[in-house]
C-alpha cells in the first residue's frame, strides 16, 4: 500500500507549512486512514497557531496525536474524517472519525477511530469533536425542562451547545452574540437570537463560550438569583477580570468550568470517552448542524489559510478542509 502522506505543521507561531512523510508499517492493532475531510476549530486551533498556549498548560493542551511541542514546531489538530484503507476486515472501507491533526493519511490504533453512522455524511462528521464538547458541557450544566437559558458566544462551540439545547422541551433559549450576522446561524439551528444589549435576563443557566471578558461579564448579568454560568471559553494566556463584588454574592451566583478533556462526573455511570464520541456522532444526523460549517478549502491551502482564520480576515465557525481523492496533494 502507498505509505506516502503530507501533514500540516506549525513551523513557528503564525507560520505553517506542509511536510512530506512516510508512514511506518501499521501494526496488527492499527488501521490506516485516508483523510477525506478535517475541520479547523477557529477557537483553540487559531490560539495554538498564534502561539498563545500558556507554558503552564503545555501538557494539558496536548492533542491525542500531536507531534512536537508548544509553541512550535508542532503538528496540532483533532477533527479528522477518513476512510479506512487497511485494518480489520469489518473496518476496511468504513468512514471513521479520529482526533487526528491535518494529514492526508495516517496510522492509528483501532480504538482511536469511531465509525461514522450511515445517517451522517462524512463532510458533516468533522463537527464530531465540537459536538462532543457540547455534550460534555450539557452533562455539566444539567439543564431542566422549563429552564430559561442563554448561550453567550455564537462561535463553533456556542452554536453546538445551542443546537443541542434547541431539542430540550419547554426551555426559553437565546443565542447571544455581538455579531448580528450570527442571527442567520441561529435561525438555521432553530434558536432565538439576541445581541448582548437585547438579551433576556433572569436566566437559570447561561453557557458562556465567547472567550471574552465582556461576554463573561454579560453572562453573569443575565442570571437570575441562584443561577449558574457554565464557562466553556479557553482564554489561553489572557487574564480575565470579573465583577465579583456588586450583587454576585447577594444573588448567590455560580461560575462553573467545563472542559472536554475529562468526561463530566454528572454523566451516567459507565459513560466514557468512546460512548461520548459515539453519542456526538449520532447527534450529527441532524442536517441543521451543517450551518456550523461556514467555509471549505483544499488541504494544500492550509499554510495560507490559517493566518487568515487566526486574524479574523476569514470569519468562520468551522472551516472544513478537503483532501484529494488519492489522499495525496
Amino acid at each position: 500500500m502507498n505509505r506516502s502522506a503530507r501533514a500540516f505543521w506549525l513551523r513557528s507561531p503564525g507560520r505553517g507549512e506542509l511536510r512530506d512523510i512516510t508512514l511506518a508499517e501499521p501494526g496488527e492493532d492499527e488501521v490506516v486512514v485516508r483523510a477525506l475531510y478535517s475541520g479547523v476549530s477557529r477557537g483553540t486551533e487559531t490560539l495554538v497557531f498564534r502561539g498563545g498556549v500558556p507554558e503552564s498548560q503545555h501538557a494539558v493542551m496536548r492533542a491525542p496525536f500531536q507531534e512536537g511541542d508548544f509553541p512550535a514546531p508542532v503538528k496540532y489538530g483533532y477533527l479528522s474524517v477518513g476512510e479506512v484503507e487497511e485494518g480489520p476486515a469489518d473496518l476496511v472501507g468504513r468512514t471513521v472519525f479520529c482526533l487526528y491533526p491535518h494529514q492526508t493519511r495516517y496510522a492509528v490504533p483501532v480504538n482511536a477511530v469511531t465509525v461514522v453512522p450511515d445517517t451522517v455524511p462524512a463532510a458533516r462528521a468533522v463537527l464530531a469533536g465540537t459536538v462532543e464538547t457540547a455534550v460534555n458541557a450539557l452533562w455539566d450544566a444539567a439543564p431542566l425542562i422549563g429552564d430559561r437559558i442563554a448561550v453567550v458566544g455564537g462561535g463553533m462551540v456556542g452554536c453546538s451547545v445551542a443546537a443541542l439545547l434547541a431539542r430540550f422541551p419547554g426551555v426559553r433559549l437565546q443565542l447571544v452574540d455581538a455579531d448580528p450576522a450570527r442571527a442567520e446561524t441561529a435561525e438555521a439551528l432553530g434558536v432565538d437570537f439576541a445581541t448582548p444589549d437585547g438579551a433576556l435576563g433572569d436566566c437559570d443557566l447561561v453557557v458562556h463560550a465567547s472567550a471574552t471578558e465582556a461576554g463573561l461579564t454579560r453572562a453573569l448579568q443575565l442570571l437570575a438569583p441562584e443561577g449558574t454560568v457554565v464557562e466553556l471559553s479557553w482564554y489561553g494566556d489572557r487574564r480575565v477580570t470579573l465583577p465579583l463584588g456588586e450583587a454576585f454574592h447577594s444573588r448567590r451566583l455560580t461560575v462553573r468550568s467545563s472542559q472536554v478533556g475529562t468526561v463530566s462526573p454528572a454523566a451516567r455511570a459507565g459513560r466514557g470517552y468512546a460512548e461520548r464520541m459515539a453519542l456526538a456522532l449520532d447527534l450529527l444526523a441532524d442536517p441543521a448542524l451543517d450551518a456550523l460549517i461556514t467555509g471549505e478549502s483544499a488541504f494544500e491551502q492550509l499554510p495560507d489559510l490559517m493566518p487568515k482564520l487566526a486574524s479574523g480576515e476569514i470569519p468562520a465557525l468551522c472551516h472544513r478542509i478537503r483532501y484529494a481523492e488519492t489522499g495525496l496533494t
